[in-house]
């Protein structure tokens, strides 16, 4: 049925540049002629517009007009349908009068791209139905839905662009919408764009105070000389907070091409950390050529080849660029069906980024600076010991030769012969030490059993000794490069504890690979065992955390307790993971 001719329209009110006498004299005028049923609803529309304007944040702005414009005409139920930043469709679609279980049973909201909806958002006009299922645009309504029939809808405008547009269905007592109640919704419709122009600039203000925050934090984290691990948590988990996704990934260039997943903060059960997003992967291209890549389904997009991406919707990969390097790359994705990410969005995401790559440069150059005064601390060390403690060390073995040669208390000689063996042995140890200190990070060995005496040799130097160390199992030939290079991790952070906490005297390192897991897999465990003064009660556990959570991005574990015998019973660190 096609709907009735519309009267003319109201006279206007007053222009926004006429004031004084003669604004209220036209707005006297104004009134004057207004329909008598138009006129005796004018204090219900006024209140409506004072509901309407009484809020700042966005939804609930949009929740309240859609209540007061149902409220104003009668209806028994209400929409605002927003449309996306394409100008294609909805991105969001705030509903009054359907409850949560109809919802529910009616399943996805439509998305505005076919039917009676998209027509209005293709051509945006007022529009009033007797009978929107007879009207030639309607596609029908999906299983589940309530019966809808007299229809009324206005678009809503914002700075002169559409924003989306309100409707109206199923006027309460039969009949059909009045053209004095299209006249009321337009009028509302003006103060609901007025006040949603008020809220999305009082929201997009507070969002990128949120991301100046988020940029804050991250700054603080990696300037702060804190665990690099953490410092990139943290630019995971600020990321994810921020973007409102289901995670938060860091990336950086692997050693065989490709990135590298190296933090990931994420409610669900984390990823593997270490695993390399291939570098045939279009993504991959993009992103080290510096360029930021927005998808809106993860699973469905043929630049993403990964098993992990099929588990995700709308993603941000932005590039971590800065003084023309790209450092790696920042990947927020949400759940699959969840709202593609709006462009304002993707700007401060890439601005976020932008952030974070300057402050890894920075960190990275402090860190260099700072392992520069560690290299040549440790040449003044090795130095000193090859120049001044093995020479005073062979000249004491001379020495007690000599004595030896002199002495006649068998005794006497025996004993001596001892000391001047274990002063060969110290020089031995002393030379190796000299060896670990001047081997730069280039030379390390692929070997993990190797790997691991390095790092033990290394922590000699700050300990003031040598931790002892056993192997068990074939741990060069069963234990795989994931698992072996986040062993080495773990044991450098252990290593790395005992020496900055514990003040023990005494380190004990296990390696085996003959471990089987709880859930029957073949792994390796790393146990690190002091007789330092323990973890005191609320002390700071962020490197355990970390520990922890390595084991578990590749489905192991790590715990600690009690420790070798001593005067606080020193602490047990154990870290396993599946070969």
């Amino acid at each position: 049925m096609a709907a009735p001719a519309v009267p003319e329209e109201p006279p206007p009110f007053p222009d926004r540049d006429v004031t004084g006498s003669a604004a209220a004299e036209q707005a006297a005028r104004s009134l004057q002629a207004l329909p008598e049923e138009l006129a005796a609803r004018l204090p219900q529309l006024l209140e409506a517009m004072v509901s309407v304007g009484s809020g700042l944040h966005l939804h609930t702005t949009l929740d309240r007009i859609a209540e007061t414009a149902a409220s104003l005409t009668g209806a028994r139920y209400a929409a605002i349908g927003v449309i996306n930043d394409k100008g294609d469709g909805l991105a969001d679609f705030v509903t009054y009068g359907v409850s949560q279980e109809e919802r529910k049973r009616i399943g996805d909201l439509p998305d505005g791209r076919s039917g009676l909806l998209g027509a209005l958002i293709k051509d945006p006009v007022s529009l009033r139905l007797d009978d929107l299922t007879a009207d030639p645009r309607s596609v029908g309504f999906p299983p589940n839905h309530p019966p809808m029939r007299t229809f009324l809808g206005v678009p809503i405008r914002v700075g002169g662009e559409v924003f989306g547009n309100l409707y109206l269905t199923e006027k309460q007592g039969g009949g059909a919408f009045s053209v004095y109640d299209l006249h009321m919704v337009k009028v509302l419709a003006t103060e609901a764009g007025i006040q949603i122009g008020n809220a999305r600039l009082y929201e997009a203000t507070r969002q990128r105070e949120r991301w100046i925050d988020g940029s804050v934090a991250v700054t603080t984290a990696l300037l702060s000389g804190a665990d690099v691990d953490d410092a990139l948590t943290v630019v995971a988990e600020q990321a994810r907070k921020l973007a409102d996704s289901d995670a938060g990934i860091v990336l950086l260039p692997a050693a065989e091409g490709g990135l590298e997943i190296v933090a990931i903060a994420s409610d669900g059960p984390v990823r593997p950390l270490g695993a390399v997003i291939p570098p045939e992967s279009p993504a991959v291209d993009h992103l080290l050529a510096g360029e930021p890549v927005f998808i809106d389904d993860s699973a469905a997009d043929p630049r993403m080849i990964t098993d992990l991406a099929k588990e995700y919707g709308p993603n941000m990969l932005l590039p971590l660029h800065s003084g023309g390097r790209v450092l790696g790359a920042l990947a927020t994705p949400r759940t699959r069906g969840a709202q593609p990410f709006t462009e304002a969005e993707k700007t401060l995401a890439g601005q976020f980024a932008a952030q974070a790559a300057l402050a890894l440069m920075m960190a990275e150059a402090q860190r260099d600076r700072e392992r520069l005064a560690v290299f040549e601390d440790r040449d003044r060390i090795a130095r000193d010991l090859h120049d001044l403690v093995i020479q005073r060390l062979f000249a004491t073995g001379m020495m007690l030769e000599s004595a030896q040669r002199r002495s006649v208390v068998p005794e006497v000689q025996i004993g001596v012969g001892k000391a001047v063996d274990e002063l060969d042995v110290t020089i031995q140890e002393i030379r190796t030490a000299i060896f670990a200190l001047q081997q730069g990070p280039a030379e390390a060995p692929s070997g993990l059993r190797t790997r691991v005496l390095r790092e033990i040799n290394m922590a000699a130097v700050p300990l003031g000794f040598k931790p002892s160390h056993r192997f068990l199992g074939p741990v060069d030939s069963v234990v795989g490069e994931l698992s072996g290079k986040n062993l080495i991790a773990a044991l450098r952070e252990a290593l790395s504890n005992a020496f900055r906490h514990a003040q023990a005297s005494r380190i004990e390192v296990v390696v085996d690979a003959d471990v089987t897991l709880p859930d029957g897999r073949p792994g390796v465990r790393l146990t690190v065992a002091d007789d330092g003064v323990g973890i005191p009660e609320g002390g700071r556990r962020s490197g355990l955390k970390n520990l922890k959570r390595r084991a578990e991005s590749l489905g192991g574990d790590s715990w600690y307790g009690p420790g070798l015998e001593g005067d606080g019973g020193g602490t047990t660190v154990v870290w396993q993971a599946p070969h």
